[in-house]
């Protein structure tokens, strides 16, 4: 039951930093503009949500420049814990018991 909620709030989280992705890109291209109160709103949301699980990667990441690859990372480090760690986990809680 735990395990499916972790799953659950990993889905969300790789589909929030996509979604934060997209509209930068949006964004940056000038295909939506951020006087809109809507998009401003959306784009101040979701970088107050995953600001906190960047900043640390980008400590440990070299600069790059322009290039953000913290939500890549951090994509990364989703699928990892969804393909390897959790089917462990799962695998531990069936054999004991």
């Amino acid at each position: 039951m735990l395990l499916n909620i972790v799953q659950i709030l990993l889905d969300v989280a790789s589909f929030i930093i996509i979604v934060q992705f997209i509209l930068s890109l949006l964004i940056s291209f000038n295909v939506v503009n951020t006087t809109n109160e809507v998009v401003r709103s959306l784009d101040r949301g979701l970088t107050v949500i995953t600001e906190p699980v960047y900043r640390p990667i980008r400590r440990m990441l070299p600069a790059t420049g322009a290039i953000d690859f913290a939500p890549l990372v951090v994509l990364i480090l989703i699928r990892i814990l969804d393909l390897a760690v959790l089917p462990w986990l799962y695998g531990l809680a069936v054999s004991a018991g």
